[in-house]
């Protein structure tokens, strides 16, 4: 469920993978990886540790201070290699794009297009399918689909997401990672400017709920629209990067 690492500059990705071969040999071929920036941000499916990368008033989740991060040089607890182990658990597909109003009619959902609390429960009743604790949530909006077809997008024009109100939807489910297929948070939020990632803040900060961002789940929605299932096996390993902001990675969905 990640999608194909992005390899060349675009409007919506300030950072790429710079892959780079460097040697060539009859017994023997080598590359070298780096990201020209952070793989955090819009555009690389990755999974953000829960303690350290988003933060209020200076505070992470479990208090982790700004100050202990500097000092540490790194996540100095919560950090990625939290997840080490990997994550088993069940993954439940909200298809936004079965919401009426929601979508187009080439099947994905608009930038701005913000999917709020009701709407899960809606998708709840329309996929037939209960989100439990421990699950998985994770928002197909097609925009990978949609940047197929109409190209990148400046990251100002938005994107379609959850909205903050789903907090409450999270909270009450005991849901344990959120996911999407962009930054999870919609863009623009309508919220205050100075409130920032209003999801981000209150699912990694208040509730220490993880987040997969920039997932592309094309064919996850396609299988389970031909299957009539929403729900699957989730499994994903982050790398294990010692205080660790943050991980790329490359979950499945096994139906």
């Amino acid at each position: 469920m990640a999608h194909d690492v992005i390899q060349e500059s675009a409007v919506d990705a300030p950072t790429i993978l710079e892959r780079t071969v460097i040697n060539v040999s009859p017994s023997v071929a080598l590359d070298r990886y780096q990201y020209s920036g952070s793989y955090h941000g819009i555009i690389h499916s990755h999974l953000d540790a829960v303690d350290c990368h988003i933060m209020s008033d200076g505070k992470g989740y479990n208090g982790v201070s700004m100050d202990e991060i500097k000092a540490a040089g790194g996540c100095p607890r919560g950090s990625i290699n939290a997840l080490k182990d990997g994550i088993v658990t069940r993954g439940v597909l909200f298809d936004a794009t079965l919401l009426p109003g929601k979508a187009t009619a080439q099947g994905w959902s608009e930038p701005g297009t913000a999917i709020h609390r009701e709407d899960l429960e809606a998708l709840e009743k329309m996929e037939r399918v209960k989100v439990s604790p421990g699950d998985v949530i994770l928002l197909y909006t097609g925009r990978w689909k949609r940047r197929a077809a109409l190209g990148p997008w400046p990251n100002t024009t938005g994107f379609a997401g959850y909205h903050a109100d789903v907090s409450y939807f999270i909270k009450e489910r005991g849901v344990s990672f959120i996911g999407g297929d962009g930054p999870n948070d919609v863009s623009p939020s309508g919220l205050p400017q100075s409130v920032g990632l209003g999801l981000h803040q209150l699912a990694l900060v208040a509730m220490g709920v993880s987040i997969f961002d920039n997932l592309d789940f094309e064919r996850v929605a396609e299988q389970a629209k031909r299957l009539n299932r929403y729900e699957f096996l989730f499994m994903a390993a982050p790398l294990r990067i010692e205080k660790g902001m943050g991980s790329p990675l490359n979950p499945l969905a096994i139906f």
